[in-house]
């Protein structure tokens, strides 16, 4: 049994639905203020492994925006929280380059094993407004292709995400081992 330690149910079900039988932990860990998503997950896997001697898994994820210099990127939870989707269209309220990209760190460690990383992107945009009632964060506003994030169901987004890339270079590493 793996752990996948988060308080993000979205994140949950994406993540079983990749890797199959998954128990949540919502025991939290220290999100370090770091200049890379690798660094947040490398941290919090120490910080778990401390607390939960078994098989764990932890997630992170940061939406980086061209015209923003990458913003909010490792910040991107904070930011969602404090000012939301409206507050980044906001600020994208008069950028012409509406480029953006998801990227996903997967981090895995158990007992006897170095902790080991994943990682997924996937590139779209910036939309005008938000779109969709699936998914979950910044999904209503990041659009790949015609689409936003919230507009597909779990499957579909799984296919091309970043969260799904990450997972699925999880899986094919806890299948070749």
């Amino acid at each position: 049994m793996i752990y996948f330690v988060t308080s993000n149910l979205g994140k949950f079900e994406e993540a079983r639905y990749i890797l199959g039988e998954l128990e949540m932990k919502n025991i939290g860990y220290t999100e370090v203020q770091a200049d890379t998503l690798e660094e947040v997950v490398q941290f919090g896997l120490r910080e778990v492994q401390a607390k939960i001697t078994a098989p764990i898994m932890i997630e992170d994820a940061g939406v980086f925006i061209t015209s923003l210099n990458g913003f909010p990127g490792v910040y991107s939870a904070y930011v969602q929280r404090t000012i939301g989707n409206d507050g980044i269209l906001g600020l994208m309220q008069n950028r012409v380059d509406r480029r953006a990209f998801f990227r996903s760190v997967v981090g895995y460690v158990e007992p006897g094993l170095e902790p080991v990383i994943f990682r997924g992107e996937v590139h779209g945009t910036i939309g005008f407004k938000a779109c969709g009632s699936m998914g979950f964060g910044y999904d209503p506003i990041f659009y790949v292709g015609n689409k936003s994030l919230a507009e597909m169901n779990i499957a579909e987004k799984n296919m091309i995400s970043h969260r799904g890339k990450s997972l699925a270079l999880f899986k094919q590493w806890l299948t070749d081992r």
